[in-house]
């Protein structure tokens, strides 16, 4: 290159800039996955009673496992409450099969809408039947091992935390959507969760287990505070956090079974995913572009003509982010996902991404709305209420 350099070029060092970026990221938040998969699990100096409340809506894959690993506690005393919103609904059948001798089981079935975040008007229904002062809401298709209630209250050793959450691992189906459901969980959330923390966002707060005693919940004005939003979780654990208490991370992630049926459906997923993030932080949901540096690699080599610099970048890109996911898989003792279909992943959340950050309308259970600022639902016009 001499002299001058056109808006191509220009263009292509910028994004460059921020593929190198990436780079560092991708570098950075797999030794913090390494390091937070790798440090010890401690026992909990207390263990008081806990109830476990399940929403349930439909069968999904693996049901039947996820169920029984909650139920399968080595942990004193706990109650499960399930509930549904239908009586016909075949989950209910995947409760009755379960053991009765190992844990208080409680059945709710009840139709009452509450708002329209259909999760949480369950919860709702679910909520006169809750004995315990320790509440763990869980999401259906998580699996858990039998000291998850332990890590669980190990968390409330400290008086200064009001909820204690679960990464989660994504454990796929055996079909190619749910690999890249799984992969975007394992390599995209999961490391992105981790690091965060280490430079000193410590808001998250992840709906596949929330626990968070009685008073704290209810100084906060309860369940109904979250009947409207779509992201309750995070919603929760700003609601705690305005006590003046601390969102902690249980010591091991769970695993969620990841059932996606194809294209479209992973598609929504993760859009949805997107925008409800993107409503609640649009900043920081921006920036998450330095995430994917090989998306961005590939787009300066495109603008600058397959430019030598931009074309050495994205094969640095390419292999940092190999080795990223090889060592995130090695730490979180998951098998070697192929070369084609990690390609794939990469195209496929760039696209997620842009069409997130385009938009607030998102699709849930068959319905549209539109996601406010605060992470509320509006149901869009024309859709059925």
């Amino acid at each position: 290159m001499t002299g001058d350099i056109g808006l191509g070029e220009a263009v292509s060092l910028l994004l460059m800039a921020a593929a190198l970026a990436g780079c560092l990221y991708q570098i950075a938040a797999t030794h913090l996955t390494r390091r937070f998969m790798a440090r010890p699990v401690r026992p909990a100096a207390r263990r008081p009673a806990v109830s476990v409340m399940k929403p349930l809506c439909g069968a999904e894959p693996g049901m039947a496992a996820n169920l029984a690993s909650c139920l399968d506690q080595d942990y004193p005393d706990f109650q499960l409450v399930f509930g549904v919103a239908d009586p016909a609904d075949p989950a209910l059948a995947e409760v009755a099969a379960l053991p009765r001798d190992r844990a208080a089981i409680d059945v709710v079935v009840e139709s009452r809408a509450h708002g329209r975040n259909l999760k949480v008007g369950n919860l709702l229904n679910m909520w006169p039947h809750v004995r315990h002062d320790l509440v763990v809401i869980a999401d259906s298709d998580i699996r858990v091992g039998r000291d998850y209630l332990d890590q669980v209250a190990a968390g409330f050793d400290d008086p200064g935390v009001g909820v204690v959450t679960c990464l989660y691992i994504g454990r796929p189906q055996d079909d190619v959507w749910s690999r890249l459901g799984a992969l975007g969980i394992n390599h995209g959330f999961l490391p992105s969760a981790v690091l965060a923390r280490a430079i000193g966002r410590k808001d998250g707060c992840f709906g596949a287990t929330m626990a968070v005693r009685r008073d704290v919940l209810e100084r906060a004005g309860g369940l109904p505070r979250l009947a409207d939003v779509l992201a309750d979780d995070w919603v929760l654990g700003d609601m705690v956090r305005r006590q003046g208490l601390a969102i902690q991370l249980a010591a091991r992630p769970v695993d969620i079974m990841v059932h996606e049926p194809g294209v479209k459906a992973l598609l929504a997923h993760e859009i949805r995913w997107g925008r409800t993030i993107a409503a609640v932080d649009r900043p920081s949901y921006l920036a998450s572009v330095v995430t994917q540096p090989v998306a961005l690699a590939l787009l300066a080599a495109l603008a600058g003509g397959a430019w030598t610099p931009s074309l050495a970048v994205l094969g640095l890109a390419g292999l940092v982010r190999l080795w990223a996911v090889r060592s995130q898989e090695r730490a979180l003792n998951l098998p070697a996902a192929g070369v084609g279909l990690l390609a794939l992943r990469e195209i496929l959340s760039l696209i997620v991404y842009v069409v997130a950050s385009c938009g607030r309308t998102v699709i849930w259970r068959g319905r549209r709305f539109v996601v406010q600022r605060d992470g509320t639902l509006v149901l869009a016009e024309g859709s059925t209420p």
